[in-house]
């Protein structure tokens, strides 16, 4: 054991009697455990949040899709299937989305009405496991077509499965308020209800054929871009580029996260937000450390000047101080990781904390740890304390021993 840790320990634990010194190290040990167990909670439950909601837009959203850079209908997507083909992507199906107006007797809804290919449409998305109700069929029957659409929209529809919506098309609309000409309409027979566990979703699409969406909006042989799905999602960045090397630049690449980029974005600041916030009350019990270092000191001064009479250098004494400071650092530092991961494996097991399932679609609050956090919070925490032992450790350092042993 070394003179320094030994000596440290004295001052530390060793005292014979409960001074203000010992309580300010107290609130000091405290203060770290409370802060430390408290980013460690608040980013579990960012983690948490985080992935239930990547969890449910990946299982609905493609992992990369493919427009044209001016955002114009895309023609010619046999040709570029066939490239997606030889490169080894096996999933690749094409979509068209277009706003219409979904009528039921008195209810009119506009929403996005999306045409994909029935047979195809698996391989890209998740839309057909999370079918409740019915199937999803999008074929023909008779002159009616077949239609998926969300619970949400089920609900604002006033309608339920087998029901017959009418589709109203914006193509000519406005010639019909001019002139006397019906709106290009088609009824649609509801085969099948779906949840995403996202209302935005569930409120705002419906399901129809390619060939439905092609003929009912107009739009020929065109489509508004290409879905696909990889092996693995984690390969959709560096898929990306080479993508968009095959293609070319009259075409743009996005992967899953760029088509929520925004919500990430959000996501990510707000995380930053609260570990900074948090990290002032470890902040500010790294300056109850220096308070209670500096008091030692000024305590110790004899014990510091009989030190260096008998050979102790200055690194020795600067050594000894910042030992005590980072000791009462890992002590917290420890206590807090400890308090912070029993919590949230308690959350985890015995879900202690439940939500209201009215308004979120998960019965209690998510929280995942992640290893990442566990190093870099302590690692935070043990810097803080470290920055507070620098000053007393140095102002003992400073100390002359003959005074300190002549006026104590």
């Amino acid at each position: 054991m070394k003179a320094e840790y030994f000596i440290a320990r004295r001052y530390l634990f060793s005292k014979k009697k409960f001074n203000f010194i010992t309580i300010i190290s107290l609130v000091s040990i405290i203060g770290v455990c409370i802060g430390v167990a408290a980013l460690i909670i608040v980013l579990s439950v960012f983690n948490g949040f985080n992935s239930k909601v990547t969890n449910i837009l990946i299982s609905f959203d493609p992992h990369i899709r493919i427009e044209t850079a001016d955002n114009c209908k895309l023609s010619d997507y046999g040709g570029i299937l066939e490239k997606l083909k030889e490169k080894g992507i096996k999933s690749a199906s094409p979509y068209s989305v277009n706003k219409g107006m979904l009528a039921s007797n008195n209810v009119n809804e506009v929403v996005f009405i999306k045409g994909v290919l029935a047979d195809e449409v698996s391989g890209v998305s998740g839309v057909k496991d999370m079918v409740r109700l019915g199937e999803f069929d999008l074929s023909n029957k008779g002159e009616y077509g077949g239609l998926v659409l969300g619970f949400s929209l089920l609900s604002k529809m006033k309608a339920r499965p087998g029901d017959t919506l009418t589709l109203l098309s914006p193509v000519g609309l406005e010639s019909s308020l001019t002139q006397f000409i019906e709106p290009k309409t088609k009824k649609f027979i509801v085969t099948g209800v779906y949840d995403s566990d996202n209302k935005d979703y569930d409120g705002s699409y419906a399901y129809i054929s390619l060939p439905n969406s092609q003929e009912l909006f107009e739009t020929g042989n065109t489509v508004s871009g290409i879905e696909m799905r990889l092996d693995n999602i984690s390969d959709s960045e560096s898929e990306k580029p080479e993508i968009q090397k095959l293609l070319g630049d009259n075409f743009k690449v996005m992967t899953w996260y760029d088509l929520h980029e925004d919500f990430y974005s959000i996501l990510k600041v707000e995380r930053w937000v609260a570990f900074t916030i948090l990290s002032i009350i470890i902040a500010v019990a790294s300056f109850n450390i220096l308070g209670s270092l500096t008091m030692t000191v000024i305590e110790k001064k004899r014990d510091i000047g009989v030190l260096k009479s008998m050979g102790a250098t200055n690194k020795m004494i600067t050594n000894i101080f910042i030992t005590e400071g980072l000791s009462v650092g890992l002590i917290g530092t420890v206590s807090g990781m400890i308090l912070g991961i029993g919590i949230i494996l308690s959350q985890i097991y015995f879900e202690f904390y439940k939500l209201d399932t009215s308004v979120y679609k998960m019965e209690a609050l998510p929280v995942e740890l992640r290893i990442p956090d566990l190093i870099y919070i302590p690692a935070a925490a043990m810097l803080l304390c470290y920055l507070a032992s620098i000053y007393p450790s140095r102002r003992a350092a400073r100390l002359n021993p003959v005074n300190s042993i002549r006026w104590e």
